[in-house]
């Protein structure tokens, strides 16, 4: 079992998440290609156009910020229904159908040649959910970063999936004030390396330790 690493009131990890908003949405757009610095990405953030960044770049980050601030402000807790919100917001602009669970097949390009998910079954996501919340024998940071996994390997939504993944986990992290999970740039060669392999393995158990160990950021107080 992973521990806690960090112990925020839930008013302290929001605020966290806020002060570190430009640098979460920044990160995360790389899940999509995109090459835009911290200093654009602020300013896109802030409601302005950067020259030489496409609008669906802009419109990228626009929703990521988006999903950041519904994530952070939202009272309610983790189920399906957020994760069909957070989704809707991220994949507004290139999902077939942004915020509904996927009904066909799907395919994702990794570092090991190309991962089919398997099929979509509510019942049974639904059921994943439950058991993992209600699990005592885990800590939050340990039930995030599961979460964040399974969504990624599965591939429920049609588009963003990664994304609505990162939005998930970081919502128990957040409710729970166990800090962010936000894994820096430069260590993005490994990580993807790292999910690539569990793609195919189905074992997150070594994704996960080397998540926590290079992914997990907060404060100490």
């Amino acid at each position: 079992m992973l521990r806690g690493k960090y112990h925020l009131s839930v008013e302290q990890n929001k605020r966290l998440a806020r002060s570190n908003l430009t640098r979460l949405v920044y990160v995360n757009s790389r899940f999509e290609g995109l090459t835009t610095t911290l200093q654009q990405t602020q300013t896109i953030i802030d409601g302005l156009g950067v020259d030489g960044v496409s609008i669906d770049d802009i419109n990228i980050i626009i929703q990521l910020k988006r999903g950041w601030q519904y994530t952070i402000n939202s009272d309610e807790g983790i189920n399906l229904d957020f994760l069909k919100k957070a989704n809707k917001i991220v994949a507004l602009n290139e999902s077939l159908a942004p915020g509904e669970l996927r009904t066909g097949n799907g395919a994702v390009s990794t570092m090991k040649g190309e991962y089919i998910p398997p099929q979509v079954n509510q019942e049974q996501e639904e059921l994943f959910l439950t058991q993992l919340l209600l699990d005592k024998n885990r800590t939050n940071t340990d039930k995030a970063l599961t979460l964040m996994y399974h969504l990624m390997r599965n591939q429920i939504f049609w588009d963003g999936n990664k994304r609505t993944a990162t939005l998930a986990a970081n919502k128990i992290m957040i409710n729970s004030g166990a800090g962010l999970i936000n894994v820096p740039l430069d260590r993005w060669p490994k990580w993807n390396q790292l999910i690539s392999e569990f793609y195919f393995s189905g074992d997150m158990e070594e994704l996960k330790q080397w998540t926590y160990d290079n992914g997990i950021q907060g404060v100490k107080l």
